[in-house]
């Protein structure tokens, strides 16, 4: 990626499975800017876990966080690399 873009973390907490299947097509569909993807199920608390590595301009970060939040039962927080 070029040094335009920025570098982050998506954690992302689900806590609706009926939430699952668009949260999926959101992570489709900005594929491209998508560096890696960690899911982890807590089955305990009846949640899933998924961290997102990203690299791209900081408004389509923005843009994929905010419309995964906007997911019911859904909760993100996004942290930015200094570079």
């Amino acid at each position: 990626m070029s040094e335009a873009t920025r570098t982050a973390l998506i954690g992302i907490i689900v806590e609706n499975d009926d939430s699952v299947e668009a949260l999926n097509g959101l992570l489709h569909e900005y594929r491209g800017y998508i560096i890696g993807r960690m899911g982890i199920p807590h089955p305990e608390k009846g949640i899933s876990i998924i961290s997102i590595a990203i690299d791209a301009d900081q408004d389509i970060i923005s843009a994929l966080s905010g419309k995964l939040g906007a997911l019911e039962g859904v909760s993100t927080k996004t942290i930015y690399s200094n570079r």
